[in-house]
């Protein structure tokens, strides 16, 4: 699913859309072969009489659970997080049946910081948290490369108009 273009305004120019790393992804495609391996050894080993369709139907029905749950549902979420930054705000938006759409003003960021594992030095990536004003926080997970975001982030908020600016071309 891609980011709507329809939440920017006029002026305002997308100048990073990311989504979090694919090594993200590893997990639930794991879980997804895992699930599909415990099938097929299910079906190839248990007998082909009533109780081994039954013993059958229920290693399926464990299996389906699991792989929905750990395996489809963590893809689909994925697929479905974005993190843009423009030459105004960050916006983030996540979620599958229910969307949460979040915006935060370049120009009230007070803080942002990197951490990053050494699994995260390692693929580029790492967990932004950007603190703004009014005890608003925005904790982007799974960034990828992330340093370059980072720089990108702070050079965006040097070039960011200040409110009082803005207060001041509107009275004016």
């Amino acid at each position: 699913m891609a980011f709507p273009a329809e939440v920017l305004s006029e002026q305002e120019e997308v100048v990073l859309h990311l989504r979090p790393h694919g090594k993200s992804v590893v997990g639930p495609v794991l879980v997804l072969l895992l699930t599909l391996t415990g099938l097929i050894m299910a079906w190839v080993l248990l007998p082909a009489n009533e109780g081994g369709r039954i013993g059958l139907g229920l290693v399926a029905a464990i299996m389906l659970y699991h792989a929905v749950r750990y395996g489809v549902h963590p893809l689909i979420q994925w697929r479905c997080t974005h993190y843009v930054l423009t030459n105004e705000r960050l916006l983030t938006q996540s979620g599958v049946l229910v969307r949460e759409r979040r915006d935060l003003p370049l120009n009230r960021v007070n803080d942002h910081a990197l951490t990053q594992s050494l699994l995260d030095r390692v693929f580029g990536t790492g967990t932004l948290v950007i603190d703004s004003i009014g005890e608003q926080t925005a904790r982007l997970s799974g960034v990828p490369r992330a340093q370059q975001v980072q720089t990108r982030l702070y050079e965006l908020i040097e070039l960011s108009p200040d409110e009082e600016e803005d207060e001041q071309e509107v009275s004016a």
